[in-house]
Formats: C-alpha cells, structure tokens, sequence
C-alpha cells in the first residue's frame, strides 16, 4: 500500500497531469467501465402518436384463433362442400363414340314452317314392338356408383316403410307424375277440356310450374312416341314447344327434394337429347330441335326449377347418350352369345 501512494506522489508532481480519485472505487471486474457509446434503441425515435391508429387497426383486425373445424367451415362457405367422388380416369374422360352419329339432321331447316307446322299438336302412340327404348338403355346401363345409392336409398325406404309401404310409395309416386303430364297436357292442347284445366290449377305441381307454363307457346307434339330410323330405338316424349322463343323437347319431372342444378337430375339430360335426336331423323316430324328444358315441379307448389340446355349443352350429351348405346350394343350382343341355342 505505502508503495501505491509513493507513486501517486511522483505521478502528481509530474507537469501536465493530474489524477483525480473517483468518487467510489470498486474493483470488481463487474463494475468495469469502458468508454464505449450506449447502444440508442431506434424504436424510441419513433414517433409513437403518429402511428398509433395504424399499430391499433391492425391488431382489431385479428380474429380468434383458427382451429381445423374453423376452417373446413370457412372454405364450406367460400368455395363449397369438397367432392367425395372419384376423379375420373383420364381414358374415361377422353372416350369417344365410335360410331358417330349426327344429333341435328342437315336435310331439315331450323326455321319452323309455318305450312308444315302442325295446329294440333302431335300425339303419336308408342308401338310395344322388340326396339329398344331409351328408358331401359339408360336402366340397364347405369354405373356402378348410381346403382350403389340408389339401392342404398331403396334399402333406406324399406327400413322407414316396410315391404308393403315402400311398393304403395311407389305406386302413389308413379300415379302422381301420371296425373301431373294428364294435367299438363289438358292445360296445353288447345282441344283441352276447360273444367279439367281449373279443377287442375289446384294441383301444388301445376302450382309449381305456373311461372313456366307463361313461356311456353307453340306446341307441336304432346306425349308422342319417337324413333331414331338410324339407332334403332324409340321413346316417349312429354312435349315438343317453344320455351323463351326457342323450340325445345320439354320433360316434366316431379321431386321431393330440391334440385336447383341440372346435375342434380342425374340421367334425364340423356333422355332429353336421345329424344331431339329421334326427332331429327324421324319421318313423322317434319320440324327439328336443337334445345332441351327439363323441368323440376314440386308437390308443396313451391317455384320449380326449370333447366334449359342450349345447342352446346345438348351436343356434350348427345356424345354421353352414344356412349351409353353403345355399351348397351355390347351388353345385348353378350347376352345373346352366352343363351343357349
């Protein structure tokens, strides 16, 4: 110690220097100091009023957070319920008809005729003879996912009704849809009786398609049969009329169920073009039709839902309609190799 203070005594009488104690003198290696410049934190340079209302609206805007519930009900609202289905194979989607035939007849004109149309319209009777009909083609080639949900419905109405109530269900549905083309065709043909067309107006079906029947004009064939001479079937068509001004095969359905979209119809698109193209190549018609309309009634009288298809919609599935004619050819020509001679 005396040796420290001798030589703070020599450093004070050297010239130009001087040394003055500090004021606490602790000599922890913690409590060192440097000489170095504090760190400026450069957030506290922000102007911090300024930026507030942006900082504020910023964390308002942040919702609770999402969950995977959350979120399947978020692209449930935005984009819809995800498809369960299959994809289809490509080969599926790139099949072709192999023999080709036109769905509009080149020989007749588009422009109705005013000589050749009919004033009464045509009511043809289907011939029970050993030509195939659209309906069973269409039956008897459903795919294997058609036939799983609508046996799985079948089992379902058994389940609820029994044997017997499930066969009286069906027949009071095919009796309803009988009375309803009864109906429709009384309220059409300009011979219709006029006390059947009121007692009809209190049909909830006819109810149902009041709005569509406003648009309907022109009436040329009421519940008349069809044949394609070149495909060799036949079929039996609800109503040829002008719909909107355009001439149009129109096929009445009933429903319990809603269906807004023409894909909720399942087959009867097929129908509807099977019939435009018998019509264009059968000798009875002189006239051709290039459009389609199904219609969706509904039982309680609520607003029906009509679905036209224009020329573009019927060709796609006139191709889908040879498809299925085809692989009905198929299915006959096995059955007939396997029955014994």
């Amino acid at each position: 110690m005396k040796a420290f203070q001798t030589i703070c005594r020599q450093l004070r009488s050297s010239k130009g220097f001087s040394l003055e104690p500090a004021a606490h003198v602790d000599f922890s290696t913690s409590s060192y100091s440097c000489s170095r410049k504090k760190k400026v934190n450069p957030y506290k340079e922000v102007d911090q009023g300024k930026y507030s209302d942006l900082v504020q609206s910023v964390l308002s805007s942040r919702g609770l957070a999402q969950t995977p519930e959350s979120l399947f009900e978020e692209d449930n609202l935005l984009y819809g319920p995800v498809s369960k289905c299959k994809p289809p194979k490509q080969d599926e989607e790139a099949r072709v008809p192999r023999n080709w035939c036109p769905l509009f007849n080149p020989e007749r004109s588009i422009k109705p005729n005013t000589t050749s149309t009919p004033t009464v319209p045509l009511k043809i009777p289907l011939q029970r003879n050993t030509i195939r009909s659209v309906t069973k083609i269409l039956q008897q080639t459903m795919t294997s996912e058609q036939l799983f949900y609508l046996e799985r419905w079948k089992q379902r109405m058994i389940l609820e009704l029994g044997e017997d109530g499930f066969a009286e269900y069906s027949s009071n549905i095919f009796l309803q849809g009988k009375r309803f083309h009864k109906a429709l065709e009384s309220i059409l043909a300009p011979e219709g009786d006029m006390k059947e067309r009121e007692e009809n107006l209190e049909s909830g079906y006819i109810e149902s398609v009041q709005h569509i029947l406003k648009d309907v004009s022109g009436v040329r064939a009421l519940e008349s049969a069809v044949q394609h001479e070149t495909l060799k079937y036949v079929g039996l068509l609800d109503c040829v009329a002008e719909y909107q001004g355009k001439l149009c095969v129109i096929d009445w359905k009933t429903s319990e169920k809603p269906k807004p979209y023409i894909r909720n119809t399942f087959d009867n698109p097929l129908q509807v073009v099977a019939y435009v193209g018998a019509i264009n190549n059968d000798a009875n018609y002189s006239f051709q039709v290039q459009c389609g309309l199904i219609v969706v009634a509904y039982k309680d009288g609520s607003p029906a839902h009509p679905h036209f298809m224009d020329t573009e919609l019927c060709s796609k599935y006139w191709a889908k309609w040879l498809l299925r004619l085809e692989e009905y050819t198929k299915k006959e020509k096995n059955q007939n190799v396997q029955k014994p001679d």
